[in-house]
């Protein structure tokens, strides 16, 4: 399969390295406004360097092309692709309106193209695994959870992170990973409150999302941390407490809750028997998320099968960080059945 990167930024180089490596999958081109940076990144990949979208789609011919650009540029391209007929893939958020989005969705459909959004952090190991372990019921029904993801500022790389309309800040470009994560395993969401303090290279969110099972997530995001990106999440549940930490050597650690005797009562458990936490030690990858992403997304496309993150998915996730963004703007909590997106980030 034929692919293209457009916009060559740190993103686009992700893309674009992993699909140089991607087996069955050609990579033809890859595309920015800032030649250089797009020959830069052609050299390094061993593929061809274009300065215009259109350039690309005319004589590259990919099949697939993965946007990685500021993010209100997402649906101008989008449509650009869709009607050349070729199938999008879209770095997240998915854009910078719902209105926006609506457009997106029609205009692939109209001309049968798929568009995926990629929201990567379903596709490292420790959030997969922890996933799963709460699917599975290892720790009852989740409680409370506190999800932590900071690092260097990007707007001091590159100036559009500092545009609120480019980027939507810390909430709508970084936390909307662990939005679209909560979302993925603690159902319904019943309402939003934020927090949010913006200084020149610092942006700095807390928010809390109220959830229709009862369970409540506290989520920590910052730009403009004086050391190395990091993540961390922890989800109490009233049979045990399973963490993460991508700073530690034990990436993911599980502490079921102590026996008790109704538990031995009816399962025949032994109270006294000690349980070993279930470790997950880090380890080099082969294989990056990233790369398993795309390659997910790949398959995806060749066999009309529906991705692990939904359009529906990333579209939801974008609403509630658009909630997020209004409620550090109103200090009111938002009630997600009564919230109605405006035309714009805030909202």
């Amino acid at each position: 399969m034929r692919v293209a990167v457009l916009g060559c930024g740190t993103m686009g180089g992700v893309h674009a390295r992993s699909y140089a490596k991607l087996k069955d999958v050609e990579l033809v081109g890859v595309c920015d406004v800032e030649e250089d940076e797009a020959v830069r990144l052609a050299n390094a990949c061993g593929t061809t360097a274009y300065s215009r979208f259109e350039d690309m789609l005319d004589e590259g011919r990919p099949d697939v092309v993965s946007i990685c650009l500021p993010t209100s540029l997402h649906c101008t391209y989008t449509v650009m692709a869709a009607e050349a007929g070729v199938h999008v893939i879209c770095e997240k958020p998915v854009s910078s309106t719902a209105k926006e989005a609506e457009m997106m969705d029609v205009i692939c459909r109209a001309n049968q193209v798929q568009l995926l959004i990629a929201h990567v952090s379903r596709f490292f190991p420790a959030y997969t695994d922890v996933a799963r372990q709460i699917k599975a019921g290892v720790i009852g029904k989740p409680g409370v959870v506190h999800a932590r993801r900071i690092g260097p500022h990007p707007g001091l790389m590159k100036n559009w992170y500092n545009n609120e309309w480019d980027s939507g800040g810390v909430i709508m470009d970084l936390m909307i990973h662990d939005i679209d994560y909560m979302l993925s395993l603690l159902g319904e969401l019943r309402s939003v409150y934020a927090q949010r303090r913006t200084f020149p290279h610092l942006d700095y969110a807390w928010v809390t999302l109220r959830f229709e099972q009862g369970a409540i997530a506290n989520l920590e995001g910052m730009w403009g941390y004086p050391g190395p990106f990091q993540t961390a999440m922890e989800f109490a549940g009233d049979r045990g407490v399973i963490h993460a930490n991508s700073e530690v050597a034990k990436s993911v650690m599980i502490h079921r809750a102590v026996v008790s005797a109704e538990d031995m009562s009816t399962t025949g458990a032994d109270p006294s028997r000690e349980l070993t936490p279930i470790v997950l030690r880090k380890s080099p990858e082969f294989e990056t998320a990233y790369d398993r992403e795309l390659s997910h997304f790949i398959q995806c496309i060749q066999s009309g099968s529906q991705p692990e993150v939904t359009f529906q998915d990333a579209c939801m996730a974008s609403k509630v960080a658009r909630a997020a963004l209004e409620s550090a703007h109103s200090g009111l909590p938002v009630n997600m059945l009564d919230f109605e997106e405006k035309g714009g980030l805030i909202g």
